[in-house]
């Protein structure tokens, strides 16, 4: 992905939040080069800090949050310091657009679904009246919405949860973006529906030639859609490659653990491996890794020096002990040993979960 236009760039970025007299950092130190055209998606447990990195891109920290740390560049602009919503007028939404995970709370249900598509036409496009209802009901059946000019003027009641979906990408994608963020954009919608949600993403991106990042804790989701994956573990990114390096080579234990939970590598009658612990408060001052306590394979130095990131190819790298030269060599755990063949193997059963 290297000889690709890099089209935004976050370096050093720490987030905190003010809760009653105590802060919480949330975001540690993370950088990113996002490339033009890629997909990137961000995986990792509730509260590792997915979300809350890339609100960065788009100015939407909540009140009390604030960017202590670092830079945001695009096209020219470090976006940290765009301070309010006249500020974000030309960005967010029209540049960096967000699809969130529940079509509910992103849709006003007092208002028809054409109304909402024409309004955000109307206010980043500058097309008015007739025109922009055309241009609405042109987005709404180009998302595979049937009947969209009937459809126009009903009501998010009246549509499915897949349909109000569909909805919610026409909003984010009729601005035209170049960055679509994708924060856990099917987690509400049955399993036959996700899978359509993410094919339509992926087709809407290789016609419109947007560039994609994904949030989700799900590795199928991830093994389906992207080119780059960075693993996010306490705030921090602890390990970016492309998705072959990840799934098939993966450096750091954390990543290994994640894998290992994959319900299709279950045996019949083992117990599925799960994850012991909980994650850290980011309330305290994380010393050395903060993954040390949760990890079976930790050494001595992880509990008292944060690793830095180890050089595994030109598009891998991973933040752990166990990669410096001086560190005893540990076998990954057998479950995700071969994982190239035991993926395939689930592919030709009928599994959802693969790698191209």
């Amino acid at each position: 992905m290297n000889e690709k236009r890099v089209i935004l760039s976050a370096k050093d970025i720490e987030v905190k939040f003010r809760v009653r007299d105590n802060y919480l950092t949330a975001i540690r130190n993370v950088s990113l080069d996002l490339y033009e055209g890629e997909t990137f998606a961000i995986v990792g447990e509730s509260g590792s800090g997915k979300t809350v990195f890339t609100k960065t891109f788009t100015g939407m920290l909540e009140s009390n949050g604030s960017i202590t740390n670092g830079s945001v560049m695009y096209e020219g602009i470090d976006l940290t310091q765009l301070k309010t919503d006249k500020d974000w007028e030309g960005i967010r939404g029209a540049k960096i657009a967000t699809i969130f995970q529940d079509p509910m709370t992103s849709l006003n249900p007092i208002r028809t679904i054409g109304s909402q598509i024409t309004e955000v036409i109307e206010k980043h496009q500058n097309i008015h009246g007739e025109e922009a209802k055309q241009q609405a009901i042109e987005i709404m059946n180009k998302v595979g919405i049937p009947n969209a000019d009937k459809r126009f003027d009903e009501y998010p009641f009246q549509y499915s949860g897949g349909m109000r979906q569909r909805i919610v990408i026409a909003i984010a994608l009729s601005c035209h973006p170049e960055i679509l963020i994708c924060d856990e954009p099917t987690t509400a919608l049955d399993v036959t529906i996700q899978a359509q949600i993410i094919d339509l993403i992926k087709k809407l991106q290789e016609e419109l030639k947007f560039t994609t990042i994904y949030i989700t804790h799900d590795l199928g989701v991830v093994a389906n859609v992207a080119d780059r994956v960075g693993i996010m573990y306490g705030g921090q990114i602890i390990e970016y490659g492309t998705v072959e390096e990840i799934f098939y080579d993966p450096a750091h234990p954390y990543t290994w653990a994640l894998l290992s939970s994959l319900p299709q590598l279950g045996v019949k009658g083992e117990e599925l491996y799960s994850i012991t612990g909980t994650p850290p408060s980011l309330f305290n001052v994380i010393k050395g890794d903060a993954f040390a306590p949760r990890n079976p394979y930790a050494l001595k130095i992880d509990f008292e020096q944060e690793p830095p990131f180890f050089k595994v190819s030109d598009t891998h790298y991973a933040k752990t002990w166990l990669l410096d030269p001086r560190a005893p060599k540990i076998e990954k755990p057998e479950v995700i040993r071969n994982l190239h063949e035991k993926i395939s193997l689930m592919t030709s059963k009928g599994g959802a979960y693969y790698v191209e």
